[in-house]
C-alpha cells in the first residue's frame, strides 16, 4: 500500500476518532475533573480497547460477532449500563457541586482506575466493532495482502493514539481545570445529559 493510498484512510480515521462519542466524552470529563494522570489512564484504556478490536477485526472475529447478534447485544447492554452509571455520577456531582480549590480536585483517580474506565467504555461500545470491521471489510480489500492489513491497522492505531492523548493533554491543562471549576455544575450537568444520550444511542443503534 502506497502513502497516497494510506493518507486518505488516515484522514477519515482521524475525523472519526476525534468526533464526539462515549470514549471521548469519558476522556474529556475525566481530564477536566480528575487531572492529567487519570486522563492519560483513560487514553491508555481506550487504545487498549482499540487494539483489541483491531486484532479481532483483522482475524475475522469482528465479522463473526456481527453475524451473531446476541454477542453484540451483550456488549450493547453492558455499555449502555456503564454509560448510565457515569450519567448518574455526573448528575449527582452536579447536584452536590461546591466551590473547590484546584489542587485537591486534580488529585483525582489513579492512572489504573482511569485505564479501567477507558477500557470498559471502549470494549463495551459496539460502534468500535463496526468501525474496525468496516475498515478491514470495506475500505481495505479483503483480498489485500496481510502486510497491507497490518500497515493500515498500525497506522490507524497510531492515529488514534495521537488523537486521544492530545485530548488528554489538552483538557487536563491548568487553564481547562480552572474553567471547569468555575462552571462545575454546568459541566457535570452537561456530561450527565451526554452520557445518558450516548447510552440511549447505543441501545437504539442498528447495524443492519
Amino acid at each position: 500500500m502506497t502513502i497516497g493510498e494510506l493518507l486518505p484512510i488516515l484522514a477519515i480515521w482521524a475525523v472519526a476518532v476525534a468526533s464526539p462519542g462515549p470514549a471521548n466524552l469519558t476522556l474529556i470529563s475525566t481530564a477536566l475533573g480528575s487531572g492529567r494522570r487519570a486522563a492519560l489512564g483513560v487514553a491508555s484504556g481506550i487504545i487498549t480497547g482499540s487494539v483489541t478490536w483491531a486484532t479481532a477485526a483483522g482475524l475475522g472475529l469482528g465479522a463473526l460477532m456481527m453475524a451473531h447478534a446476541w454477542t453484540i447485544d451483550i456488549l450493547r447492554y453492558l455499555g449502555a449500563a456503564y454509560l448510565l452509571y457515569l450519567a448518574f455520577r455526573s448528575a449527582r456531582a452536579a447536584l452536590r457541586a461546591k466551590t473547590r480549590e484546584l489542587e485537591p480536585t486534580r488529585a483525582g483517580i489513579s492512572f489504573r482506575k482511569g485505564w479501567l474506565k477507558g477500557a470498559t467504555v471502549h470494549l463495551t461500545n459496539p460502534k468500535a466493532i463496526f468501525f474496525w470491521g468496516s475498515l478491514f471489510a470495506v475500505i481495505v480489500s479483503p483480498d489485500a495482502p496481510g502486510r497491507d492489513l497490518l500497515t493500515v491497522g498500525l497506522a490507524c492505531i497510531a492515529t488514534s493514539t495521537t488523537v486521544v492523548f492530545a485530548y488528554a493533554l489538552l483538557f487536563s491543562t491548568r487553564r481547562a481545570a480552572m474553567v471547569y471549576l468555575r462552571l462545575q455544575r454546568v459541566f457535570d450537568g452537561l456530561f450527565a445529559a451526554l452520557f445518558g444520550g450516548a447510552a440511549i444511542s447505543i441501545l437504539t443503534m442498528r447495524f443492519t
